[in-house]
């Protein structure tokens, strides 16, 4: 249950942005909820911040360098850091529609030695558990590794992912906002709040590349938040 309540009179504006807020969020994740949009309930007390948040969320959707399956796990594996109840829950529904299977949602915890995540998707988990530590932990090692992979614009765009996801999380957290039983009956991920990265010397270096071979933004195939 919030702390807080969704405004007793909101503007027309306002709830009609509450309205869509709640059909997007019922496609992300392919099922409706009692709560499915509290934290925009939240934002919705002050509707400057939600219109910005909400073009925010909006504009983080539709930038696609970086394959939507890192990005997935990236948020995931931050949400389970900040031990955010609602990203996890929604986070979860969100990934298993996008094809992370339930061995690897059962496996994130451990996902250093397991063999259900490749190397790049390894190191995009390490870079999400270290920038969801306080303080941040990004080692020049674990950034350079990545660099053999995404190019500077995928690069800001992960990292971006991953600090909204933060965010999310604090905000919900604040607030008491729980679940919203987007994953009920289903297996769902934990929280894992002294998670770690790998040790910089167990990151992989990637093969090298000619000079003229393209950096490609990833291995794995695959597609389909507002968190």
């Amino acid at each position: 249950m919030s702390r807080i309540e969704s405004p007793k009179r909101p503007s027309p504006f306002t709830r009609l942005l509450l309205r869509l807020a709640r059909r997007a969020t019922a496609k992300a994740a392919g099922r409706e909820t009692e709560r499915m949009i509290e934290p925009l309930e939240a934002y919705a007390h002050v509707p400057r911040l939600l219109v910005g948040y909400g073009m925010f969320e909006e504009a983080t959707a539709k930038v696609s360098r970086v394959p939507a399956r890192l990005k997935i796990l990236a948020e995931l594996k931050a949400a389970t850091m900040t031990t955010c109840e609602y990203c996890i829950d929604i986070g979860s529904t969100i990934a298993r529609r996008a094809g992370v299977g339930e061995a690897q949602l059962i496996a994130l915890p451990r996902y250093h030695d397991s063999e259900e995540f490749d190397e790049l998707e390894k190191l995009v988990l390490d870079y999400a558990v270290g920038m969801s530590r306080t303080p941040v932990e990004v080692p020049d090692e674990l950034f350079a590794a990545l660099r053999e992979h995404l190019d500077e614009a995928q690069l800001v765009e992960l990292t971006s992912v991953i600090a909204l996801e933060n965010m999310r999380g604090r905000f919900n957290l604040a607030f008491g906002i729980g679940d919203a039983e987007f994953s009920e009956g289903m297996v769902c991920a934990v929280p894992e709040p002294d998670a770690v990265a790998r040790p910089a010397a167990a990151v992989a270096p990637a093969p090298p590349r000619t000079q003229d071979e393209p950096i490609a933004p990833a291995s794995s195939p695959l597609a389909a938040r507002s968190g």
